[in-house]
């Protein structure tokens, strides 16, 4: 599949439109942080779809992405499906970093830290 028709496909348009409405508490406080190239300058884009997936946070530059859970991703399920997600995306090449929702707010500037330190130099 040619790699532009991975992304933000039109049949999840809507559900992307729904999810960037409605942030969660810890996705609205990390997106102050990334928005208008804020970290290092680099863009990042809130709810982007890839293939069927639709992840919080992806940075095209650097082929990253940043997914913040909350207590959903913790049944057995959920963390089948994520683990499943990601194997996917590695394998186009894409970075996941993940952070618990708590990480976010507790431990802010780590966060940042941890987010900087893969991008490429």
């Amino acid at each position: 599949m040619h790699k532009n028709k991975l992304h933000n496909l039109e049949s999840l348009k809507e559900r992307r439109k729904k999810l960037r409405s409605e942030l969660t508490p810890a996705e609205a406080f990390l997106w102050t942080r990334l928005k208008n190239s804020k970290l290092e300058g680099k863009k990042f884009r809130r709810e982007h779809s890839i293939g069927g997936y639709i992840v919080d946070f992806y940075c095209p530059e650097e082929n990253l992405i940043i997914e913040l859970d909350g207590a959903p991703h913790f049944t057995e399920d959920r963390v089948e499906y994520d683990k499943e997600r990601t194997q996917y995306l590695n394998a186009l090449g894409i970075t996941e970093l993940r952070f618990e929702n708590a990480e976010v707010f507790d431990c802010t500037e780590e966060v940042i830290e941890k987010i900087r330190g893969y991008f490429r130099k």
